[in-house]
């Protein structure tokens, strides 16, 4: 796997901060999609620390993300 830059990590938590803007201007599902990603390529980068600390973002991640999808239209 390749290795995660710190300009690719400076994305990330840019998308996260965007996420947490735009889910507080009720764009909720938007809004979990950009915390999702953001949250997956900062645990992804994490390549020296152990299991439990690479997985469970990662997983918390996915599951973010499968809600966002799974929310109705309108919220």
């Amino acid at each position: 796997m390749r290795e995660i830059t710190s300009l690719q990590l400076r994305i990330a938590y840019i998308a996260i901060a965007i996420g947490v803007v735009v889910g507080i201007a009720s764009f909720v599902r938007t809004g979990a999609l950009l915390i999702a990603a953001g949250t997956a390529v900062i645990s992804l980068a994490q390549s020296g620390k152990g299991r439990f600390e690479r997985y469970l973002p990662l997983a918390i991640a996915v599951v973010l993300f499968g809600l966002a999808i799974a929310l109705p239209k309108g919220l």
